[in-house]
């Protein structure tokens, strides 16, 4: 929330000259179909799909060169559209800097030959394909970090081979007729499906799955079986992703048809796929069940603005504009809950998700009651992507490694069980955080997405989140809390009136001596908090009961040396000149040792 520090990590270099590279590859298909190069003047109307697509990758810049295999060997059935399936590969590989190499030969798969490519396309593969030695071959190269894609019949490939099956996700079980149906994108981040429709609505052949992959891979998109005739799953997916012992899979179950080879939104999510296996793109592809979403795109219902500065709604996503401020869900306090939100910086943009804070429409109190995870790759380690702000600086080999860029979606997941807040960036964790502040507290709050001023821009989406159960809350003891020869901290006369004094006294087990520590650094009697007298900083200041309130001056820590601290004034709670006598008051001094300034407290 604080205005960004001068920074003092370089911002990453990309190359500007492949801006457009992503759309020139979704545009071939048309070029191709004319013998031209489409101009503003000649280029078809974009569907919804293509214009999503150009706005969504238009800042995406050049990846490195590499190398990709696709493999299209048929032990049974083959597909007429494997010729333009290949050519559509290549395309997009010329398009996108990698170098394509096409073959039915399963000699290609040997340790030394694979050792060339970042990752191998099963493209609509049928049957036994490869013998054991090229399956071993290839178990070696997923496993030294190789990236596979699978392709529509890659599903109905190597039934015998247990491997293959857990790496492709699920086997083809039938289908019906080739028609239009209507698929669910469920993961608009990953970059096989950030430039697509929610509801996407296409034709191709449908496959039913001998098992549902869910629980094993991350989904990225799913079928509406309402919207077509044959479908036998129930829930349906029809295209996802995971990490599969030591590299990366992807499938989809789309591509029968030769239309879909020069259609751009089918191109866009086959080069997704590709980018995202090889590795040169990252996206959280672990599995992902039971979460409820908070924004899902339609409407911000259950939030509120907190502070100047605003959100726009377009497109399913969120996008600040001005500050500082910041959008909260006000619905709901949340205690153990593990959160998602998917982001995006359109350049050196600052921006965080703040969790742990107290209902309030200042957007202040989140900054300084709860925690923010910070969103800004240039900043100070404390203070740059992946941090908890100004308290503990994300892993940063892993941020990096795990980052994309400027105009490229993120994936946040941030766990808070009880104090203890972890942070995954991608499906990496980069963050690991245990709250000991008294002043604040984790264990239950609320979430907010900040706006942080009018020359940062960062956009939001699916933002979901997934209840992990009670955390059974620390102790906290009631009891006497023992000072200067063996006498009680008290309430004077037993009184609840704000400004009570609190003195030493006797111990005698009634109430006024009866504190409750708690996990907030409060200490409470008779429904009431022990309290710096105007949140004051002199020698002298009075301590008395007041109504709790969440401010400093009423959080205490304490110290191995047996004192209690405030931690806004720095200074301790002490008895006034020593005294023991009973009704001497005790008051705020600086921290010296004495025997004055030493407490006992209820086990």
């Amino acid at each position: 929330m604080p205005t960004k520090e001068p920074p003092v990590r370089a911002l990453r270099r990309w190359a500007a000259a492949a801006a457009g590279l992503l759309l020139a590859a979704a545009l071939a298909p048309a070029a191709a179909a004319t013998g031209t190069t489409p101009t503003a003047a000649t280029a078809p109307t974009p569907t919804a799909a293509a214009t999503a697509t150009a706005t969504a990758t238009a800042a995406v810049t050049a990846d490195p060169a590499y190398r990709v295999l696709v493999f299209t060997r048929t032990g049974g059935f083959r597909h007429d559209s494997i010729p333009d399936a290949i050519a559509a590969v290549r395309d997009l590989g010329a398009a996108n800097n990698f170098t394509v190499d096409a073959t039915e030969d399963p000699a290609a798969f040997t340790t030394a030959n694979l050792a060339r490519y970042q990752a191998v396309v099963f493209l609509s593969t049928t049957g036994d394909v490869l013998d054991a030695a090229q399956q071993s071959a290839f178990e070696g190269y997923i496993g030294s970090g190789g990236g596979y894609v699978g392709v529509h019949a890659a599903a109905d490939t190597e039934y015998d081979w247990p491997f293959y099956g857990g790496l492709a996700g699920a086997w083809f079980a039938s289908h019906p007729a080739v028609q239009q149906a209507t698929v669910r994108v469920e993961d608009q981040a990953h970059p096989a499906a950030a430039g697509l429709p929610a509801a996407w609505n296409r034709t191709d052949e449908w496959y039913n799955y001998r098992t549902d992959p869910r629980s094993t891979v991350h989904v990225l998109a799913s079928l509406d079986e309402s919207t077509y005739s044959g479908g036998s799953m129930g829930d349906h997916p029809i295209s996802w992703c995971q990490d599969y012992r030591g590299g990366r899979a992807f499938y989809t179950g789309l591509g029968h048809t030769r239309e879909s080879y020069a259609d751009a939104a089918f191109r866009t999510h086959l080069l997704g796929g590709i980018r995202w296996a090889a590795g040169v793109v990252r996206a959280d592809c672990r599995p992902e069940t039971g979460y409820t979403p908070l924004f899902d795109g339609s409407s911000t219902t259950g939030w509120k603005q907190a502070g100047p500065g605003s959100f726009t709604l377009a497109d399913r996503t969120l996008t600040s504009q001005g500050g500082l401020g910041m959008l909260w869900y006000a619905a709901k306090e949340f205690g153990s809950y593990s959160l998602k939100a998917d982001w995006r910086l359109t350049g050196d943009d600052n921006s965080g998700v703040f969790v742990g804070f107290p209902a309030s429409d200042d957007p202040w109190s989140a900054v300084n009651n709860g925690y923010e995870i910070q969103i800004d790759a240039t900043d100070s380690a404390d203070r740059t992507t992946g941090s908890v702000y100004g308290s503990k600086s994300a892993d940063l080999a892993a941020r990096d490694a795990a980052l994309n860029p400027p105009g490229a979606w993120n994936t946040y997941e941030i766990r808070v069980e009880g104090e203890h807040l972890q942070v995954w960036l991608n499906g990496v964790k980069i963050n690991d955080f245990t709250n000991t502040d008294p002043a604040r507290s984790l264990a239950q709050g609320y979430i907010g997405l900040q706006n942080h001023g009018d020359a940062d821009h960062a956009s939001f989406r699916n933002v979901r989140i997934k209840d992990l159960g009670t955390v059974q809350p620390p102790a906290e003891p009631t009891g006497p809390v023992r000072g200067p020869a063996g006498k009680c901290l008290d309430v004077a006369a037993a009184a609840t009136a704000d400004g009570t004094q609190v003195q030493l006294w006797t111990c005698n087990a009634t109430n006024a001596q009866q504190w409750t520590v708690r996990t907030d650094g409060t200490f409470r009697a008779l429904g009431k908090c022990l309290d710096v007298s105007g949140g004051g900083a002199a020698d002298g200041t009075k301590v008395q009961l007041w109504t709790c309130n969440g401010t400093g001056a009423q959080r205490w820590t304490p110290t191995a040396a047996g004192e209690l601290r405030n931690p806004q004034s720095g200074k301790c709670l002490d008895v006034t000149g020593g005294n023991t006598a009973d009704a001497t008051k005790v008051q705020l001094w600086t921290c010296n040792g004495g025997t004055a300034q030493k407490w006992t407290l209820p086990a």
